[in-house]
């Protein structure tokens, strides 16, 4: 996200289309009731799932009939066909649900994912999936035309941040009021001052140096 969030190519000329991508996920079945609702039955996101053949620490409880490791492996194999194949009204007809719940239930399918199964959680293998993703980071730069190298996005956040920076200290220091700002920061750095003080801005946030 940091190195294809472009608005203009490598040569400065606005893209006729969106470049970078939006990545989010998490460990394990967190995600399931997170996001996995929108994947499957929203808008249409690419997936990666990863999964480890060997477990760091296989746990083995009485009565069940498989190990922790194989439960959430069990939701890496399963989920990549559930957004792959999804499930027609006809399938859910032959299972005799209810017709209003049809539509609710109906998956569409065709969903893209990849799956990519790592032997054991090493450090080598970890290197390996960053790596795979720096050359996918690297190859859509290339097609997209744009540098992937810098970061000028990040920079007028951070002037206005010095900016910020600046008033607080005169703030608590030399008292002086919350101003340059427009009307929405100025009240939002006001009622942060007052919040931690205690005291209005700007008449008694003087704090003692240190």
């Amino acid at each position: 996200m940091e190195s294809n969030g472009k608005g203009v190519s490598i040569d400065g000329i606005p893209l006729p289309f969106e470049t970078g991508e939006i990545d989010f996920g998490e460990p394990g079945t967190n995600g399931q009731h997170s996001f996995y609702q929108l994947i499957h039955q929203g808008r249409v996101i690419p997936c990666d799932f990863i999964g480890v053949v060997k477990s760091q620490q296989p746990v083995y409880l009485k009565g069940e009939p498989v190990s922790n490791h194989d439960e959430l492996m069990s939701n890496f194999f399963a989920q990549p066909d559930a957004l792959a194949y999804g499930k027609t009204p006809e399938q859910l007809l032959s299972e005799k649900v209810s017709d209003h719940l049809i539509p609710h239930k109906t998956f569409s399918g065709n969903r893209p994912s990849l799956s990519i199964l790592l032997p054991a959680l090493s450090a080598y293998n970890i290197g390996e999936l960053l790596a795979m993703y720096e050359h996918r980071i690297a190859v859509e730069g290339f097609i997209w035309g744009i540098n992937s190298f810098d970061q000028w996005g990040v920079e007028l956040g951070k002037s206005l941040a010095s900016q910020v920076r600046k008033q607080l200290h005169l703030s608590r220091t030399a008292g002086e009021p919350v101003k340059g700002f427009n009307y929405s920061t100025t009240a939002l750095l006001t009622r942060y001052l007052e919040a931690e003080t205690g005291l209005p801005s700007g008449s008694s946030t003087v704090l003692p140096k240190v």
